[in-house]
């Protein structure tokens, strides 16, 4: 006599996730296999630049088409940033904060304009003096990029 209600299961049929399970432990390794036997034929192993993939003049013509289509905070970021390290970061961040101010548009990019200048006074400065420049600029963004690159 069977007092159960459920119906009990045989043990080959264990339903669709042991068949996917199984699928992929045996698809996936030959994924890998070859996309990495595919990223390694298209390395230049000669050491013949004129065999390899990518030429030194794409590369130019790629730098050339970049610098051309730059998003404007990639602009001022290097510009802060070159001003960084010819000045201080305190005149840095104060031209940060100027231009937000004058292009609002900026302003979604300041918080991570100013951690990219804090861990650059860091590399400049060190920790200690890098922290003496840190301003309420972009909620205290700049101290935070100190702190990153400090850790």
């Amino acid at each position: 006599m069977k007092h159960s209600t459920t119906q009990q299961t045989r043990r080959g049929h264990r339903g669709p996730a042991r068949r996917i399970g199984r699928t992929l432990a045996l698809v996936l390794p030959v994924v890998m296999v070859l996309s990495g036997t595919l990223a390694v034929t298209r390395v230049n192993w000669s050491g013949n630049p004129s065999d390899s993939v990518l030429t030194a003049t794409d590369v130019t013509r790629a730098d050339a088409k970049n610098t051309a289509r730059r998003a404007p905070q990639d602009v001022l970021r290097d510009q802060l940033l070159a001003e960084l390290q010819q000045k201080d970061p305190g005149i840095a961040l104060t031209h940060l904060q100027q231009v937000v101010n004058d292009k609002p548009s900026l302003a979604k990019h300041c918080a991570s304009i100013a951690r990219a200048l804090g861990r650059a006074a860091v590399r400049v400065y060190g920790p200690s003096r890098a922290q003496s420049f840190a301003r309420p600029v972009c909620d205290t963004s700049f101290a935070s990029g100190v702190l990153a690159a400090h850790s």
